[in-house]
């Protein structure tokens, strides 16, 4: 009888250890396809981050780019005028700077 409750034991512990077994086969595997969305999720967030990164940067180079081509119009514009009010300044004195000029070459220093 003795030996019925020693092989029913036994039994109890092979099934117990079995089951333990399923169990942490289960975990590991839980674990395992846990770990892999937590991969693919990072995976996503990186390629989204980089995405975000690349079109912030292009919409930088375009307004730099666009801002570049109307700062050399704008510049364009200003020297132009510049040039006009130096010729009219030219034009307004240059009567006055002939006169001198003839005054002081014609004049005659003893």
């Amino acid at each position: 009888m003795d030996s019925m409750k020693g092989q029913g034991g036994i039994q109890m512990l092979l099934t117990a250890e079995q089951e333990a077994r399923q169990i942490i086969s289960n975990a590991k595997n839980l674990k395992l396809t846990r770990l892999k969305q937590a991969k693919e999720e990072a995976e996503r967030e990186v390629k989204l981050y980089h995405s975000n990164m690349e079109a912030a940067h292009q919409k930088k180079i375009s307004e730099t780019s666009g801002s570049s081509g109307s700062n050399v119009k704008r510049l364009d514009e200003e020297t132009a005028m510049k040039i006009q009010s130096l010729k009219e300044s030219a034009s307004r004195v240059s009567s006055d700077v002939v006169a001198t000029l003839i005054k002081h070459v014609t004049t005659v220093k003893a």
